[in-house]
């Protein structure tokens, strides 16, 4: 999967995915707890599977919380007993753990072994997660081109939000990332750089409220900007960098984007990484034109030089002559070719 969350299945649930198999469970609910893909429930064979579909499976879910589902059928292969994964991710939950969800399913995948899933359902509203509901998604079945995990994640999330608009109060969710709302202290901010009250904003995430919050806005020198990036928190900073460049006064915006390494969570690295997208087209419809888009593990990278380089990198201007290239070895004494005299 080329975007992956790193989050695995714990000790219990993959002793519990080799148990599983015998013929004798009909469903198991996992979530992911602490990070962690996690057994929450499960129950043995009671009827048909069609008489246990309805029995069982509407009340395992739970608003604004998604899950997964594996439900067995009675029909078998040549591997074994055949899984319905459900994927349920209502559109009141959060949008980061619909992202969650969606970007950690193929390891959940992995982990039961793609081979025993027969089909795989997603539903977003109760109604979807009963014997109708799976009955109708049968019929609705087609044979599109198959797509990769990460389109597959992706898409999934696409279904479950359709809001686009942009401002104080709105919340995206597109093919290109998750966009969540800026305060009106952040706004406010934006506007004051503008303005020239600041030459340096800090924004963060608030991961429970899924907003985006200023956190620092200050004037400070260039030898200052460094001290300002968190070593244990992402955030996006923007900076104007005053220079000189050709002989002309210079002020340049600078968008950076500071991740220090894995000290961060999966959550807080997943958001910060898939909203950027969306604030930078939101900052830059108030107005404010971005010279250049950075990102850094560490503030001490954020030297003049360094930024300097960044936003006017050094052409060459003088391009080798060519060399022609050596002869194999060992290919003998030249010939000389004698010419002939006219006759």
């Amino acid at each position: 999967m080329s975007h992956q969350t790193g989050i695995q299945a714990n000790a219990e649930l993959k002793k519990y995915i080799g148990k599983c198999r015998d013929g004798k469970i009909r469903y198991m609910k996992i979530s992911i707890e602490n990070e962690e893909l996690a057994l929450a429930k499960y129950h043995a064979i009671k009827g048909s599977w069609e008489q246990d579909f309805d029995k069982y499976l509407p009340s395992l879910i739970v608003e604004d919380q998604p899950c997964y589902i594996l439900f067995r059928f009675d029909s078998t292969n040549s591997l074994g007993y055949e899984w319905l994964l459900l994927s349920w991710s209502p559109d009141s939950a959060p949008v980061r753990q619909k992202m969650l969800y969606a970007s950690t399913k193929a390891t959940l995948k992995q982990e039961f072994g793609s081979a025993h899933i027969k089909d795989e359902m997603h539903a977003t509203v109760k109604e979807e997660v009963s014997l109708k509901g799976y009955k109708a998604h049968l019929s609705g079945i087609s044979a599109p081109a198959p797509l990769t995990d990460r389109e597959e994640a992706l898409k999934e999330l696409q279904q479950s939000e359709h809001n686009t608009n942009y401002g104080t109060d709105s919340r995206q969710s597109t093919m290109g990332g998750v966009g969540f709302p800026i305060t009106e202290a952040t706004e406010q901010g934006i506007i004051d750089l503008q303005r020239g009250s600041y030459n340096y904003l800090q924004f963060r995430i608030d991961l429970d409220e899924e907003k985006i919050h200023l956190a620092k806005a200050a004037k400070i020198s260039l030898v200052e900007l460094p001290q300002q990036v968190p070593s244990d928190q992402a955030r996006y900073h923007l900076y104007i960098f005053t220079h000189t460049h050709e002989g002309d006064h210079v002020e340049s915006v600078v968008f950076i984007y500071s991740m220090p390494g894995y000290t961060c969570s999966i959550k807080e690295r997943m958001m910060y990484s898939s909203c950027k997208g969306q604030f930078l087209e939101i900052i830059e419809k108030m107005g404010i034109e971005i010279a250049k888009r950075l990102e850094i593990d560490d503030g001490k990278e954020l030297t003049e030089e360094f930024l300097y380089d960044e936003i006017h990198p050094k052409r060459n201007l003088h391009r080798p002559a060519f060399a022609k290239p050596k002869g194999p070895p060992n290919r003998g004494a030249k010939r000389i070719t004698k010419s002939q005299s006219a006759q």
